[in-house]
């Protein structure tokens, strides 16, 4: 049984069909990377799963349940946890605070972590410890706001895994950060991976989607259009017209041939 299944999933942002029968499966493990034209759906797919926006007809299901109406909170507690393009960390409070939301919404639920926090001597170390992994111990006491871009998208990431979500969506992780943060966002990447977790990747940087997904899904206006290995993908004729047009593609391949 696959751990997610899209299956015609449609989708409308005011009267604009975004997402136009979109079908696929996940396999827990899996590594997917998602990508495609600006406005192809590739943020609102993600949306659509975490439970962001709704769909208008299909289904989406998760771990055998089908979750196409649950809200987001219910949608994270069965284990999805979304990564955000523009950061979902409350930058006014501090780095250890926002890593005991996400260890203690855990526990006990969202509902009765706000708007304070338990403070206990073991969810603290579980914390310091995780922010640890990422280099982070040392700003604990700091708000979210003093941390760079590439240091926020590290303590989402941690977050995420703190809170225990079995499939990560990550909406362009290394998009805008240093060449040093992307090498210790891959890091972290890399090993959750090895943890067993199933990661969707959006991703912009064709390389970097290479290193860690063995599958590529690509979307254009709305609809998957290739579903294959990141080689065959890259190499497929189908993703040069996406990109680049039809008339441009014959004309490369015409300069090929002379």
């Amino acid at each position: 049984m696959a751990l997610l299944s899209l299956s015609k999933v449609e989708s409308y942002i005011e009267n604009f069909k975004v997402l136009k029968g979109v079908s696929f499966s996940v396999q827990q493990g899996e590594t997917v990377g998602i990508i495609g034209p600006n406005g192809s759906g590739k943020t609102t797919l993600f949306n659509a799963v975490s439970g962001f926006v709704p769909i208008s007809s299909g289904k989406i299901t998760f771990k055998g349940n089908n979750i196409s109406s649950l809200s987001p909170y219910k949608r994270a507690k069965l284990g999805i946890g979304r990564v955000f393009q523009n950061f979902g960390i409350f930058k006014q409070m501090t780095v250890l605070d926002n890593m005991l939301i996400a260890i203690e919404a855990r526990q006990r639920g969202l509902h009765k972590v706000f708007p304070w926090l338990s403070q206990n001597k073991k969810n603290k170390e579980l914390a310091l410890n995780y922010l640890a992994k990422v280099g982070l111990e040392d700003r604990a006491k700091e708000t979210a706001a003093s941390l760079s871009g590439g240091q926020l998208r590290l303590l989402e990431l941690i977050r995420t895994l703190a809170f225990g979500a079995e499939l990560f969506l990550l909406d362009e992780p290394t998009a805008g950060v240093s060449p040093k943060m992307k090498k210790d966002i891959a890091e972290l990447i890399t090993d959750i991976c090895n943890q067993g977790r199933t990661i969707i990747i959006i991703e912009h940087d064709l390389a970097f989607i290479e290193e860690f997904c063995e599958r590529v899904i690509v979307l254009n206006v709305g609809q998957v259009v290739l579903d294959d290995t990141p080689q065959v993908v890259r190499s497929h004729p189908l993703l040069k017209e996406i990109y680049f047009g039809k008339e441009n593609q014959i004309k490369g391949e015409e300069r090929n041939e002379q």
